[in-house]
């Protein structure tokens, strides 16, 4: 459990609204003097392209945290390398609380394995904050591909390789390493497009660039609802209660498949004690918020809302599994 940490007066902070920037008027939660005293804003890097899965996610997580911390907060899109541009530019920061990460299994798992010499150490060079979400992945098609479940859109594959490629967020993300085991476990050999992020990757698919895609079900979903996507599997273990009528990949055809993301607010190392434990108290009220719930569940996501301890854990836990996972398939090759 976290510590108790000492808090000053309320104070009313205000700040002007913009692309990225949490919209800080009428506040009612108390904040620490680290918080209300520090300097400028509080960064938090998303390591994707605007407007997928993880930017989502991270937006509405900042408003309700600068709220409560009585700061402006900032989201700055750094994309690139399936999340390390990003990742690499916290794990450079100073640790003082003013530069944070929204970090992903990509980030702190497949990445990092896949690297010979990583530009950072998942574990040593990050404080972990709070866990907030798991996300399933989603196996998407472009309305004009005659496939309406797993089994057809195999077929479809099989006898036409050649039409088919699919698209992801970037190599090494989640959804790329759902696309490669699919393709492992389906015996299919399609060539893999990777996008800056899952915004672009899902403009294309929608415009009919790509036919195939596998992407986060957090950043899919309005556009499943909408039609301008189709569903195909999910790729958890069981059915994502947003979409019950979607099957998983598994009970599809590929028994034993499963690949899930997850999203995860990190700290530089060395982010003295008493700020982390303030900013997992503060995140997990977040996460913990009826409005923020019933966004997440909106999005498909998870709420999960543990601390430290258990996001070290996790981060451990998903090194220990990927790393035999991308071994299998040679590797990743980066462009």
């Amino acid at each position: 459990m976290a510590p108790r940490i000492p808090t000053l007066t309320r104070r009313t902070w205000l700040a002007h609204s913009g692309l990225g920037l949490a919209s800080l008027t009428g506040l009612t939660a108390t904040a620490p003097s680290w918080a209300q005293s520090g300097k400028g804003p509080i960064t938090l890097v998303v390591p994707f392209a605007a407007g997928g899965a993880t930017d989502v996610v991270s937006r509405l997580v900042a408003k309700k945290l600068g709220e409560r911390l009585g700061r402006t907060l900032i989201v700055e899109n750094v994309g690139g390398g399936g999340g390390m541009v990003g990742a690499t530019k916290v794990a450079r920061a100073a640790a003082d609380g003013n530069t944070l990460l929204m970090g992903t299994v990509a980030t702190h798992a497949i990445n990092p394995l896949a690297q010979t010499k990583p530009p950072y150490d998942p574990v040593k060079d990050f404080t972990p904050i709070a866990l907030l979400a798991t996300v399933p992945n989603v196996v998407l098609v472009h309305p004009s591909v005659k496939a309406q479940n797993l089994a057809e859109l195999i077929a479809l594959i099989k006898a036409a390789p050649e039409r088919f490629s699919y698209g992801s967020s970037g190599v090494g993300t989640p959804p790329h390493l759902s696309g490669e085991l699919f393709k492992q476990m389906a015996h299919v050999d399609i060539p893999h497009v990777p996008y800056r992020g899952g915004g672009p990757a899902m403009a294309d698919l929608i415009g009919g660039q790509i036919p195939i895609l596998f992407d986060v079900l957090t950043g899919a979903a309005s556009h499943i609802r909408s039609g301008a996507a189709r569903a195909i599997a999910v790729t958890t273990a069981k059915r994502s209660p947003s979409f019950p009528d979607v099957p998983t990949v598994a009970e599809s055809g590929l028994p034993g498949y499963e690949t899930y993301t997850w999203n995860a607010v990190f700290a530089p190392a060395g982010l003295p004690a008493a700020q982390a434990a303030l900013l997992a108290k503060e995140l997990q009220a977040v996460v913990a918020d009826p409005e923020v719930q019933a966004k997440l569940k909106d999005l498909s996501a998870n709420p999960v809302g543990s601390g430290p301890e258990a996001l070290a854990a996790q981060v451990k836990a998903e090194l220990a599994k990927w790393g035999p996972v991308i071994k299998a398939i040679g590797g990743l090759k980066y462009d």
